[in-house]
């Protein structure tokens, strides 16, 4: 950590006199008693996503990003809706607020491109996390951070074929979510058998595990259903012991109940995109903007995975899916 702050505010351990050694270390105690590491000034900065509520993967970002502002000395604010118009919406009122910085995902990026045009106008850098990767520079944006959602899918089809999987079920929980559309895609595209998509109401459980359950019931093929939040592993897993399939349950994204399902075979792989460090680095790439006039990825978008996680790493990250950041 001690490292990390000091090449943000650069100050060079190695060679340093005592006194800059001696200061970096305060500052790395600072932020981690929650006192601001910097003096710079107290900007506010603004996240909107396309989260609906009581999402655990959009909970990590927001810490992420929440320890980021300590450390920076930003006022941080926050605000979600899975609808794309009421997402512009709310962007539109942190522009009229007249933020120093936006933080936005893209998952609907027709919604969002009126909205970001404004935020240009208005002078408001912002930064795209997780979703819009190929929309981002186009609309505007500084940087993109999070995975490529087409890499990541083809990632899930190599490895599907590795466990000698014939045909799997892709279940899309949000409909019009770009990025889960290239989820499926990608793996489609590596996968050498045979993929099915099926669409569900994320925002009902139930009718989640009974429409998956249905599906196994009625096409015994059906050997890996692949969720694409880590939420809907689980519901995944029931609705397969329900319909009696041995289908193994596969997911995009990793928390606490992901990760003691891969321990106990419940689950064969997760993909991780690390949720944390996209809202901490959008926060701190907004930052050193700000501060330095600093921007990473060179029209190109800074990548947070994929890592396909297996019951051999899960062990490594279950401290840190416990304290909600994995």
């Amino acid at each position: 950590m001690t490292a990390v702050l000091a090449a943000v505010l650069g100050v060079t351990l190695a060679g340093c006199s005592s006194t800059g050694g001696k200061r970096a270390e305060e500052r790395a105690a600072e932020a981690a008693e929650g006192r601001a590491a910097v003096n710079t000034p107290r900007w506010t900065f603004a996240m909107v996503t396309h989260s609906g509520d009581g999402d655990t993967f959009w909970d990590i970002v927001k810490k992420g990003a929440e320890q980021a502002a300590v450390k920076d000395n930003i006022k941080f604010l926050y605000a979600h809706h899975e609808e794309g118009q009421q997402q512009a919406q709310l962007v539109k009122t942190y522009i009229d607020q007249d933020v120093d910085g936006l933080i936005v995902t893209l998952a609907k990026p027709d919604a969002m491109k009126d909205v970001l045009a404004k935020a240009r106008k208005a002078g408001i850098p912002v930064i795209t996390v997780n979703s819009g990767s190929e929309e981002s520079k186009e609309f505007g944006a500084l940087s993109h951070i999070g995975q490529d959602e087409t890499i990541a899918g083809e990632a899930v089809g190599e490895e599907l074929n590795k466990r000698g999987r014939k045909k799997a079920l892709c279940v899309l929980h949000e409909q019009g979510n770009v990025g889960h559309e290239q989820r499926c895609a990608g793996t489609a595209d590596t996968f050498d058998g045979e993929l099915e998509k099926l669409y569900v109401e994320g925002t009902n459980m139930p009718d989640v595990q009974s429409s998956i359950e249905a599906k196994l019931q009625a096409d015994k093929d059906i050997d890996a259903v692949v969720t694409l939040g880590a939420p809907f592993a689980d519901t995944a897993a029931k609705a397969a012991d329900q319909a009696g399939s041995d289908a193994e349950i596969d997911t995009f994204d990793l928390n606490e109940k992901v990760v003691t399902a891969l321990k106990n075979d419940t689950l064969g792989f997760a993909v991780d995109q690390q949720p944390y460090l996209q809202g901490y680095e959008a926060v701190d790439l907004l930052w050193l903007y700000r501060y330095n006039a600093d921007v990473l990825g060179g029209g190109r978008p800074v990548l947070t995975g994929p890592q396909i996680i297996t019951k051999d790493e899960a062990d490594e990250l279950a401290e840190y899916t416990k304290r909600t950041t994995r």
